[in-house]
This record gives structure tokens, sequence and C-alpha cells, in this order.
């Protein structure tokens, strides 16, 4: 697989001509399989075909279990210098709810383990609003988090899916759904443990320490373009969204014949916009207005003037030099408010 990704790295070298690279993201499934050699070829790829800049931001996606020490210090030693960790939860019942291999010790060692091994800049992620769950576990969750003293903390609720496992259970009533309600309660929980903590509230998923924005997502938010490279990978040039596809013997086959199976989407207009939208509110730089009408000529003050004045009065939102960001109130909801202002497809 990894000569397959080389292969495809060299057919899709123009893709991002003349960007700089101040990112680059080992992740989607289990990265931390890949011995440290394979890391170190591919990022030496990486050098000969992009422009690389010093002190790029190199993140490793891993599980507790896949991780102990030896092989930590190996992935530092290749130039990995990030690690996003995916904990989810320092309760054992609700690990083996979520078919985690790992344990609360072997998160808590993994973490240790990094250190030791000269990591950093450490991400873990927690779920919450899991099923059952209550909010003394969710803040003895975040308690246990704030131990390890990590750089940066993501968090997303439980989302079910229809058509997984967790889905047809919760048709079926077998699975009992968090409402939104608790979900909106461990959210708030949760900001006011980590910025009494010292963690900048910078998107609403996302906390960091001062210095320790994750590079890699702001610039998904900020509407940066990326190329993503091997089966299921995603990439975006401000044009188009491009998937790879998701099979990895169809994706062999055709690296191997020199085509990349990808299919294509052409963004309309709305689509930017919509997602400019949907994005940037999410963050605490908030929605630039006066970016919509000089890059897509869309007024979005003019055109949701009444919803804006509207939320601004309900204290969901502020404008500021036509930045309009949400309020901690308004990050509750700010999926809901971000569709409310979309343009009609």
């Amino acid at each position: 697989m990894v000569e397959a990704i080389l292969q495809e790295m060299v057919l899709r070298k123009d893709y991002l001509i003349e960007e700089r690279i101040d990112t680059i993201y080992f992740g989607g499934g289990t990265p931390s399989l890949l011995a440290a050699s394979e890391i170190a070829k591919l990022l030496a790829a990486i050098q000969k075909h992009f422009i690389v800049l010093p002190g790029v931001e190199v993140t490793l996606e891993a599980n507790p279990d896949d991780l102990d020490f030896d092989t930590l210090v190996a992935f530092k030693s290749v130039g990995i210098n990030r690690l996003s960790i995916g904990i989810q939860s320092f309760h054992s019942h609700h690990l083996q709810f979520l078919h985690r291999v790992h344990n609360a010790d072997q998160a808590k060692n993994c973490v240790q383990d990094a250190r030791k091994a000269g990591f950093d800049n450490i991400s873990i992620d927690l779920i919450y609003a899991l099923t059952n769950e209550t909010d003394e576990e969710w803040r003895e969750d975040i308690r246990q988090a704030l131990l390890l003293e990590p750089e940066h903390i993501s968090s997303y609720s439980l989302t079910i899916e229809p058509q997984t496992v967790f889905g047809k259970w919760a048709k079926t009533g077998k699975l009992r759904v968090t409402d939104d309600d608790v979900a909106a309660r461990h959210l708030e929980i949760l900001i006011e443990q980590l910025e009494a903590s010292g963690y900048e509230h910078y998107e609403v998923s996302n906390f960091a320490k001062a210095g320790f924005q994750s590079k890699h997502n702001s610039s998904y938010w900020k509407g940066a373009k990326y190329l993503g490279l091997g089966p299921s990978a995603h990439s975006y040039n401000k044009v188009s969204r491009q998937f790879n596809v998701a099979n990895n013997h169809a994706y062999l086959r055709s690296i191997k014949s020199g085509e990349v199976p990808f299919e294509k989407e052409i963004l309309s207009r709305a689509d930017k916009v919509n997602e400019y939208i949907l994005t940037s509110l999410r963050t605490s730089w908030g929605c630039n207005c006066d970016y919509l009408k000089n890059e897509f000529d869309y007024d979005l003050l003019l055109e949701q003037s009444a919803y804006i004045q509207d939320i601004i009065k309900n204290e969901y939102a502020r404008l500021d030099n036509a930045v309009l960001s949400l309020t901690k109130k308004g990050k509750l909801l700010a999926d809901k408010i971000a569709s409310d202002l979309f343009i009609s497809l």
C-alpha cells in the first residue's frame, strides 16, 4: 500500500503546485500500524515533491493500544512531532460499549510514554453524551484528561449513523440515544472545565493551550487547499472535491495502471458559501462577512439582516468589524445557526 501511495503522490504532485505545506497528517483508520521506516519514506517523498515549510506540523493519529514506548521513540525519530490519541473515555464500560480495545490504564500509560519519548505536542480525543453516561462520569473523564496535561483536546458527542450497528440498535430500541439536552450540558461542562484550566476554546469541539492550535484542522476551517492520498482520501482545491475509491483492491489496481481512482464533485457558489459559514462560525475567529462578499459576491449581512439582528439580540452571536462570531451560548447551537444562514441550493 505504501508503494501505491508513493505512486499516487507522483501522479498528483502538481495538485498543490506553489502551495506552501505547513501540516502533514497521517490519519484515517490506523496509520500507527505503519512502520516508522514506511512513514520516513512517505515524508521524504513529500519533501521531494512539495514545498514543505520549516517547522511543519506532522501529526500521527493513533489508538493507545497501537503505541508502546519503542514505537513512539521510532515515530519521533523519523519526524512525527504531534500525536492525536483516540482515548475517547477513561471508563472501561464506555470503552467496551464503543468497541475499543484499550482500557483506561493503557490510555494514561500511552500519554506518559509519549512524554518520555520526547513528544511535546499531544492531542487527545474524548467522546461525550454516551448512552447512560452520567454527568459525574463525564466530569471524571475531563479530570483524568487534565491530569495528563495534553496540549490539545478534541471532544465530540456520540453520533449515531443509520447504517451502523449503533444505528440499527437505536432503531429497534436496543440502544437508548442520548437526548440533545444532555449533549448540550456535557459540552457546557467541558467548556467550563477546560477554559478554567487554561485551554482556549478555539473551535466548538477543539481546545488548545496557547500556541498549540491544530494547524491541520485550522487549515480545513479556513478553507485551505489540501491533498489526501490513499484509499478513501479526500482532496479539495477550492473548485472541487475529490473522493478516492474506498476499496483497497480497486485503489491498488488503478494506481498500478497509472490512474488515480476518484470521484469529483464540482462545488457551486452556494456550496462554497455554505461551507465557509458552517466551518467559520464554529471557530473563535468567526465568519468574515467581507471575505464572503469579496470572494463569493455574497452579502451575508444584507441577505440575513433580520436573522443576524435576532441572534445578536438574544446573545447567541456578536458582530465586530463585519466578523460574525458566536457567544458561548451560541456555540451550543452552532450547526443550527449556521444552517439557518445557508443559501438555498
